[in-house]
């Protein structure tokens, strides 16, 4: 990279072969630290579930589309550890800490955005949804605009014939963050609220006009559903 700094010979000499640099340490960290943070945080928080849709799914062994907005994703690994699913996170520097701190939940990974092995990526999810993982899929991301739903989404309902299902997590106390999507993060001891609205299903067969509307109409459910969450969290 253009103007990066080259260690001097004596440093490069006492690095072992193969071992990271000491930039690459925080990073090495920010996964097990990270998500030992948010076990801790989890075991504070005054968890109410609304699952009626992924229960009668999961019940008939339908795997499924999570669709949840970015600023809202914190709790989730630690909530549905250990359950067959796979998320999907950008082949940037954040996805790959991403991927570390959700496989330390026992959660698998696709690699790929709307910007970088999209196509790819998207293959991989609709074989992972035939394989009967459910996905989680950040509509809004990797870098927004935010809360506003990307076409990928409905292209994975409709190539995989798999139904997506909006979700929301509100809290009733949190920090927000100064990023595009003003990241949530829940204070300890608050009331956190998890929903799951009604499936929606796209055709493989359905055109252009009816991929837009199915992209807006989940765009639609997901504002209803944060809002929802956020008013029971308050209440």
């Amino acid at each position: 990279m253009t103007g990066a700094p080259v260690p001097s010979a004596p440093a490069a000499a006492r690095a072992p072969r193969g071992a990271p640099g000491r930039a690459e340490w925080p990073r090495d960290l920010a996964a097990p630290l990270g998500s030992a943070a948010l076990r801790l945080l989890a075991r504070t928080l005054r968890v109410r579930r609304h699952e009626d849709t992924p229960r009668a799914l999961w019940s008939a062994g339908v795997p499924m589309i999570f669709a949840v907005w970015h600023s809202r994703t914190l709790l989730l690994p630690a909530l549905y550890a250990g359950r067959r699913i796979r998320v999907l996170a950008s082949r940037s520097r954040d996805g790959e800490l991403a991927a570390r701190f959700v496989q330390r939940f026992g959660l698998g990974v696709v690699r790929g955005s709307s910007s970088r092995g999209g196509r790819e990526a998207l293959r991989e999810l609709v074989r992972s949804l035939r394989e009967g993982w459910d996905v989680v899929v950040v509509p809004d991301g990797p870098r927004g605009p935010a809360e506003v739903v990307k076409p990928g989404v409905v292209a994975l309902a409709a190539w995989s014939g798999a139904p997506v299902v909006p979700l929301a997590v509100g809290a009733s106390a949190e920090w927000r963050a100064r990023s595009w999507d003003g990241f949530r993060v829940p204070r300890p001891g608050a009331r956190l609220v998890v929903r799951f609205g009604e499936a929606l299903r796209v055709d493989a067969r359905s055109g252009v006009t009816a991929r837009e509307q199915a992209r807006a109409d989940l765009e639609a459910r997901l504002a209803a559903l944060a809002a929802a969450v956020d008013r029971e969290a308050a209440a």
